[in-house]
């Protein structure tokens, strides 16, 4: 069966709530996003993966001052997976505090809950670092 409008829809706003949540600092509130047993890949930034809501909470607050000020998603596509997950991948922009940016990918795995909505099981995020992710470099 193919997944209905309202969760692709449900799905994109998940995706969009946690740059909200953490922007305004409302880590408390990251179980509105991420499963309690979250794993959330930061391989691809050399630190690993973080699992749980708590770790997930600490790690941004031992980051502190080098957390990006606004985090922005963008380009979500939606496609269901045989067991009644999905798999969400989206682009994110983040805006440093001394005006840079950055572009990720995130790879989400997204379930649906006990209460009828749906939250992110596991993000891997990948660094965009180099334009067409390599293709055509000449060194």
């Amino acid at each position: 069966m193919a997944l209905a409008l309202e969760d692709h829809l449900a799905v994109t706003e998940l995706i969009a709530l946690h740059g909200h949540l953490v922007d305004a600092g409302e880590l408390d509130r990251t179980h509105e996003v991420f499963t309690a047993d979250v794993v959330y890949d930061l391989s691809d930034f050399g630190q690993g993966e973080v699992v749980g809501l708590t770790a997930l909470k600490e790690a941004a607050l031992a980051l502190g001052a080098g957390n990006p000020v606004a985090r922005h998603v963008t380009n979500v596509v939606i496609g269901e997976l045989a067991d009644g997950r999905v798999r969400a991948l989206s682009k994110g922009l983040a805006v440093m505090a001394n005006g840079s940016c950055g572009s990720v990918t995130y790879e989400d795995i997204v379930v649906r809950v006990d209460t009828g909505g749906w939250r992110i099981s596991r993000r891997r995020v990948l660094a965009r670092r180099v334009p067409l992710n390599g293709l055509g470099s000449t060194g």
